[in-house]
Parts: C-alpha cells; structure tokens; sequence
C-alpha cells in the first residue's frame, strides 16, 4: 500500500498556523480529514456532516463545529448547506 503524499503546505505552512499560532488543533485535524476525503487537491469538495467528521476523528461534535467555523473565517474551508443535517465542505488554499 503506498503511503498517502500531504502536500507541503499541510505541513510547512498550515500545521504550525493552526497548532501553534491560532492554538486550533482540532481545526487542523479538520482541515486535514476534509482534504484527505476530498481526495486532496483532484475533487472540488465532499458532503459530510459533524457527526461523520467527528466519528472519523474521534473529535466532539461541538468541536468539530468549532473547527469548521474557524477554518471557514480563516476562509481555509467554504461551506454551503446541502440539507438539514448535511453540508459541503470545499477545503480551499490561501495563497496570501
């Protein structure tokens, strides 16, 4: 099995600005799962709830929804609801 290919700005840039300046990393962790499921950089989003991204990180629901709040002011992350209890999630890549 291949081993998966981060891109380096996960590592280089993103990780220490989330972990260490924004004190964030459960948003990380996020940012990280919604990349991975959205295939990296080849899909343009995925449809998931708070409830799966929890149970896929073993994080709380209500610091999931944290996360995600932060990373879409950060505008790392666009969200459109999709139903009640469903939404799509963009990772995107700031470039400034």
């Amino acid at each position: 099995m291949p081993s998966p290919r981060l891109d380096p700005y996960l590592v280089d840039s993103l990780l220490p600005d989330l972990t260490g300046h924004d004190r964030r990393p459960s948003a990380f962790l996020v940012y990280l799962f919604l990349w991975h499921a959205a295939g990296g950089a080849r899909k343009k989003g995925i449809a998931c709830s708070y409830q799966e991204i929890a149970a896929r990180t073993g994080l709380a629901k209500r610091t999931v929804q944290l996360a995600v709040q932060h990373l879409a002011r950060r505008k790392l992350l666009a969200v459109e609801q999709a139903s009640a209890r469903r939404f799509l999630c963009f990772p995107t890549r700031r470039t400034s």
